[in-house]
């Protein structure tokens, strides 16, 4: 396996780990190799395991999005931890680069999001159709780069392509997402759009736990981001 798995904690419960953008959380019908497999074979080899080693996935990052993604190393943890996804007592923060500065430094987007699995995206809408969930966000513009500007988003729901589409709603498509109407396309189809941090109630330890992940070093804008707001990996809170 060629891709190097960047671990950001680990301990006998879990394992948080950067997810690249343009790698599967999961495997899919591509065929293509998940990260979970790469967490695996981290584990047979740092352990010297004789069999394949148990890997649960809590939650999942779309494939063109990059950052943090928790993994249970234990059928207890998981199961703790996809009780605690459920009833939303995790807090996800997540980066996103747009082009557009919004027309308010922070607030509340509350939309009514529509799936259209065929084109496989979700549209917003300011008022409830048939088969739309109600989709929120807070967000706040934290670093105004040359072109760019950064902001810190935190959903309050976990509905699909919500970020993206509820930014694109405010006319803030983010940075290569031409799906939602970014103009240009960024390197290897990935979009500026990362999972900052979690912070959590360790499954087992019952302690409150934020694990931060920085932002992909190969581009040149996220280097910046990771510069102005340095943090260390993990904090016991």
């Amino acid at each position: 396996m060629g891709q190097k798995l960047t671990v950001l904690f680990e301990d006998n419960h879990l394992l948080a780990v950067l997810k690249p953008s343009g790698i599967l959380s999961q495997g899919d019908r591509t065929g293509d190799l998940p990260i979970t497999e790469l967490a695996k074979d981290y584990l047979v080899k740092k352990y010297n395991k004789s069999g394949e080693a148990y890997i649960g996935l809590p939650h999942r990052l779309d494939r063109p999005t990059s950052g943090i993604l928790l993994l249970a190393k234990t059928s207890k943890a998981l199961s703790r931890l996809n009780q605690m996804f459920q009833e939303h007592k995790v807090q996800k923060t997540y980066w996103a680069i747009v082009g557009n500065q919004p027309k308010q430094k922070k607030a509340h987007l509350r939309h009514y999001l529509l799936r259209n699995p065929q084109k496989n995206r979700s549209d917003a809408h300011l008022k409830e159709v048939k088969g739309s969930k109600l989709a929120e966000l807070d967000y706040e513009l934290i670093l105004t780069l040359e072109n760019y500007y950064l902001l810190e988003v935190l959903p309050k729901s976990g509905r699909h392509h919500q970020i993206r589409s509820q930014l694109s709603a405010i006319g803030c498509p983010i940075k290569g997402d031409l799906k939602y109407g970014s103009p240009r396309s960024n390197k290897g189809a990935s979009i500026s759009l990362h999972a900052r941090s979690i912070v959590f109630e360790h499954p087992v330890k019952k302690e409150m736990l934020k694990i931060n992940c920085p932002a992909p070093m190969e581009d040149t804008i996220w280097q910046i981001c990771n510069q102005k707001f340095k943090e260390p990996n993990f904090i016991w809170l």
